[in-house]
């Protein structure tokens, strides 16, 4: 059974009781929003099974997020579209996500822990953590709740503009998407600025190199 590691230990012993940990997904894809969830447990919570979104199987995801919702103190999700992804950079709108997540909680944390090497301002102390969603319990159970939301959103997104598969690739770089970008120009959720490079590399050859 996985418990809380060390990094929250240390916090609960230094008297912090509400940790909020939070994480995003979706800093890689062509297309849709970049979403942060932030999770605070209580101190002796026990969850089986938590860690990283991305080495969780699809059926683990989905039912740990019922155990995460239902054991939280609190929990929010929040999204920065596109557009937003477009003017400010996904860097500048992940950190955005996360700050919006843990302002959205109905408990205010008394520390908020950060997946990577950046944080965001906050009146509340803020540290961050790299590669915290596969060490630190709070973020991972953050990233768990991130990753099933915009999964979701992108399935619905899917029905909209069916010929990107969305469904499949959930707007990420796959050979599939790449030349249906190609073949039929970005849609309204694409990241516009994410494509650059894509299209640059088919004005440099006749056809685009997988």
């Amino acid at each position: 059974m996985r418990s809380f590691q060390p990094i929250e230990k240390k916090y609960f012993k230094s008297g912090f009781e509400l940790i909020a940990g939070t994480d995003e997904a979706g800093r890689g894809p062509l297309a849709g929003p970049v979403v942060a969830a932030s999770v605070i447990f209580p101190k002796n919570v026990k969850i089986n099974g938590i860690n990283d979104s991305k080495i969780l199987s699809l059926e683990q995801r989905l039912n740990l997020e019922v155990e995460i919702k239902s054991k939280a103190i609190a929990y929010s999700v929040k999204a920065i579209d596109h557009t937003t992804i477009d003017k400010i950079n996904i860097l500048n709108a992940s950190l955005l996500a996360m700050r919006k997540a843990v302002e959205s909680l109905k408990i205010n944390p008394e520390i908020i822990l950060v997946d990577g090497p950046k944080t965001f301002e906050s009146t509340t102390q803020v540290i961050s953590i790299i590669e915290g969603d596969s060490k630190c319990f709070t973020i991972a159970a953050a990233s768990i709740l991130a990753k099933n939301y915009r999964d979701r959103l992108m399935i619905d997104y899917a029905e909209t503009y069916p010929i990107y598969n969305f469904e499949k690739n959930k707007g990420y770089p796959t050979k599939f998407h790449i030349e249906a970008i190609l073949r039929y120009g970005p849609c309204e959720i694409h990241r516009k600025k994410f494509l650059t490079k894509i299209y640059e590399r088919r004005s440099e050859q006749n056809t685009f190199e997988f």
